[in-house]
C-alpha cells in the first residue's frame, strides 16, 4: 500500500514549523554565548597598535575575570570607569565589510550597539601591585622587578616606555591598564585625575580578548606575554 502524499499546505506548515524551531534554537545559542561565553568587539583607535590596529574585530572570552582569573599581560575589554571616553566612535563608514559584520553580530547577539562604551587595554598591575616608571633605562617595574616589554610600540628614537613618570599602588579589586602604543594611549596614566584615580574596577571587565577574528589576514591568537611577568610576585592576599 502506497503512503499518502502530503498536501502542499501541510508541507508549507511543516517547513514553517522547522524554520521557527531553527531560528529559536539559534537565538537561544547566541543568547547563551553572549551571556556566558564570548562577545565580539571592534577596535576604534590606535592605542593598542601594533597588537591591535584600528577596525580589527576581536573575540572576547567572558569567562575572565570569572571563573578564570585575570593575569598581568591579558588584553581586556572593560566598561569606561568614568570620563575616559571623550569621543565615541563607531565602525568606520568607509569599511562596508566591517559594517556588515558589526550588524550581523549585533543581530545574532554576539555584540551590541554599546561597543563604544568599552575600552581595550593590557593589564599591567593587579591588586596590591606597586608600579613605577621609569628607571634609568626607561623601563617600568612591578613590585621592584624591571620589565622588558616586547609588545610595546615606541616612536623612533624613544626608549622610555612612558612619557610620564609615575608611581602607584593598585587598590583592592582594581587594575592598572596601559595601551601597547604607549605614546598614543589614553590609559590609566592619562586618567589619574579622574574620580577612580586611573584604576579600573575588576567588575568593569567584560572579558579577555583571545583572538583577532577580522580581517582574515590579521587572524591570530592574542598573547599575554606571561614570560614578561614571570619574576613578579603577587601582593594580593586573595590570589
Amino acid at each position: 500500500m502506497m503512503a499518502s502524499r502530503r498536501s502542499p499546505a501541510r508541507m508549507i506548515l511543516v517547513f514553517l514549523r522547522d524554520a521557527v524551531v531553527i531560528v529559536l534554537a539559534a537565538l537561544v545559542v547566541s543568547f547563551v554565548m553572549k551571556t556566558f561565553l564570548i562577545r565580539s568587539f571592534f577596535i576604534p583607535t590606535d592605542s593598542m597598535d601594533p597588537t591591535l590596529i584600528r577596525d580589527d574585530r576581536i573575540i572576547v572570552s567572558q569567562l575572565t575575570p570569572t571563573p578564570f582569573a585575570l593575569n598581568r599581560g591579558d588584553v581586556v575589554v572593560f566598561v569606561d570607569p568614568g570620563g575616559w571616553l571623550s569621543i565615541q566612535r563607531g565602525v568606520s563608514e568607509e569599511d562596508p565589510i566591517s559594517w556588515v559584520l558589526n550588524a550581523a553580530t549585533i543581530f545574532i547577539g554576539l555584540s551590541s550597539p554599546d561597543d563604544n562604551e568599552h575600552l581595550v587595554k593590557r593589564v599591567i598591575g593587579l591588586p596590591g601591585d606597586t608600579i613605577e616608571c621609569c628607571d634609568d633605562q626607561g623601563r617600568m617595574s612591578i613590585n621592584g622587578v624591571a620589565l622588558e616589554e616586547p609588545y610595546v610600540y615606541l616612536p623612533e628614537g624613544v626608549s622610555k616606555v612612558s612619557s610620564d613618570d609615575f608611581a602607584v599602588e593598585v587598590p583592592d579589586n582594581s587594575l592598572w591598564v596601559m595601551g601597547d602604543n604607549r605614546y598614543n594611549s589614553a590609559d590609566s596614566r592619562r586618567n589619574m585625575d579622574k574620580p577612580g584615580g586611573g584604576f579600573v574596577p575588576v567588575d568593569n571587565v567584560v572579558g579577555r580578548a583571545i583572538v583577532i577574528s577580522w580581517p582574515q589576514d590579521r587572524w591570530r591568537w592574542l598573547d599575554n606575554f606571561s614570560d614578561t611577568f614571570d619574576g613578579v610576585e603577587s601582593r594580593d592576599s586573595s590570589r
